[in-house]
Protein backbone atom coordinates (compact mmCIF):
# COMPACT_ATOMS: atom_id res chain seq x y z
CA UNK A 1 0.00 0.00 0.00
CA UNK A 2 2.92 2.31 0.77
CA UNK A 3 4.18 2.03 -2.81
CA UNK A 4 0.73 2.77 -4.25
CA UNK A 5 0.48 5.92 -2.14
CA UNK A 6 3.91 7.06 -3.31
CA UNK A 7 2.95 6.43 -6.94
CA UNK A 8 -0.26 8.40 -6.45
CA UNK A 9 1.69 11.38 -5.09
CA UNK A 10 3.92 11.20 -8.18
CA UNK A 11 0.87 11.12 -10.44
CA UNK A 12 -0.58 14.18 -8.68
CA UNK A 13 2.70 16.04 -9.22
CA UNK A 14 2.67 15.12 -12.91
CA UNK A 15 -0.95 16.28 -13.16
CA UNK A 16 0.06 19.66 -11.73
CA UNK A 17 2.75 19.95 -14.38
CA UNK A 18 0.26 18.89 -17.07
CA UNK A 19 -1.97 21.82 -16.16
CA UNK A 20 0.93 24.19 -16.80
CA UNK A 21 1.69 22.34 -20.02
CA UNK A 22 -1.90 22.67 -21.17
CA UNK A 23 -1.66 26.46 -20.80
CA UNK A 24 1.42 26.46 -23.00
CA UNK A 25 -0.16 24.12 -25.55
CA UNK A 26 -3.35 26.17 -25.79
CA UNK A 27 -1.36 29.35 -26.40
CA UNK A 28 0.83 27.55 -28.95
CA UNK A 29 -2.21 26.26 -30.84
CA UNK A 30 -3.77 29.73 -30.95
CA UNK A 31 -1.31 30.61 -33.70
CA UNK A 32 -1.07 34.27 -32.76
CA UNK A 33 2.16 36.24 -32.81
CA UNK A 34 1.80 36.78 -29.07
CA UNK A 35 1.52 33.04 -28.33
CA UNK A 36 4.92 32.76 -26.61
CA UNK A 37 4.13 35.74 -24.40
CA UNK A 38 0.63 34.44 -23.66
CA UNK A 39 2.05 31.02 -22.79
CA UNK A 40 4.61 32.53 -20.45
CA UNK A 41 2.04 34.80 -18.80
CA UNK A 42 -0.41 31.94 -18.34
CA UNK A 43 2.17 29.59 -16.86
CA UNK A 44 3.47 32.30 -14.51
CA UNK A 45 -0.05 33.24 -13.40
CA UNK A 46 -1.09 29.66 -12.70
CA UNK A 47 2.23 28.85 -11.06
CA UNK A 48 1.83 31.88 -8.82
CA UNK A 49 -1.71 30.80 -7.86
CA UNK A 50 -0.51 27.27 -7.10
CA UNK A 51 2.35 28.60 -5.00
CA UNK A 52 0.01 30.80 -2.97
CA UNK A 53 -2.87 28.39 -2.46
CA UNK A 54 -2.18 24.85 -3.67
CA UNK A 55 1.35 23.77 -2.90
CA UNK A 56 2.33 21.91 0.28
CA UNK A 57 4.22 25.03 1.40
CA UNK A 58 1.50 27.47 0.31
CA UNK A 59 1.42 30.86 1.94
CA UNK A 60 -2.36 30.67 2.32
CA UNK A 61 -3.29 27.06 3.04
CA UNK A 62 -6.79 26.10 1.97
CA UNK A 63 -8.80 23.46 3.79
CA UNK A 64 -12.10 21.68 3.27
CA UNK A 65 -14.45 23.03 0.63
CA UNK A 66 -12.11 25.88 -0.31
CA UNK A 67 -9.34 23.38 -1.11
CA UNK A 68 -11.70 21.21 -3.14
CA UNK A 69 -12.95 24.24 -5.08
CA UNK A 70 -9.41 25.40 -5.80
CA UNK A 71 -8.33 21.99 -7.06
CA UNK A 72 -11.46 21.60 -9.20
CA UNK A 73 -10.71 24.97 -10.79
CA UNK A 74 -7.00 24.19 -11.14
CA UNK A 75 -7.31 20.76 -12.76
CA UNK A 76 -10.51 21.81 -14.56
CA UNK A 77 -8.54 24.61 -16.22
CA UNK A 78 -6.16 22.03 -17.64
CA UNK A 79 -9.03 19.93 -18.96
CA UNK A 80 -10.80 22.93 -20.50
CA UNK A 81 -7.65 24.26 -22.14
CA UNK A 82 -6.82 20.88 -23.67
CA UNK A 83 -10.38 20.58 -24.95
CA UNK A 84 -10.33 24.12 -26.35
CA UNK A 85 -7.03 23.37 -28.11
CA UNK A 86 -8.76 20.53 -29.96
CA UNK A 87 -7.32 17.67 -27.90
CA UNK A 88 -10.66 16.17 -26.88
CA UNK A 89 -9.43 12.66 -26.13
CA UNK A 90 -6.49 13.94 -24.08
CA UNK A 91 -8.80 16.28 -22.18
CA UNK A 92 -11.11 13.38 -21.30
CA UNK A 93 -8.17 11.16 -20.32
CA UNK A 94 -6.71 13.92 -18.15
CA UNK A 95 -10.08 14.48 -16.46
CA UNK A 96 -10.38 10.76 -15.68
CA UNK A 97 -6.84 10.53 -14.29
CA UNK A 98 -7.44 13.63 -12.15
CA UNK A 99 -10.69 12.28 -10.77
CA UNK A 100 -9.21 8.87 -9.96
CA UNK A 101 -6.00 10.17 -8.45
CA UNK A 102 -7.67 12.84 -6.31
CA UNK A 103 -10.27 10.31 -5.13
CA UNK A 104 -7.47 7.99 -4.03
CA UNK A 105 -5.66 10.91 -2.38
CA UNK A 106 -8.79 11.77 -0.40
CA UNK A 107 -9.35 8.14 0.60
CA UNK A 108 -5.72 7.82 1.72
CA UNK A 109 -5.61 11.27 3.41
CA UNK A 110 -2.79 12.49 1.21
Amino acid sequence: MKAAKAVNLGVIFLMELCVLGSVWYYAYRSGSDAAPLAALAGVVALGWAWGLFGSPRARFKLHGAARVAFEVLWFGAGVVLLYAAGQHVWALAFACVCALSKTLAAAWSQ
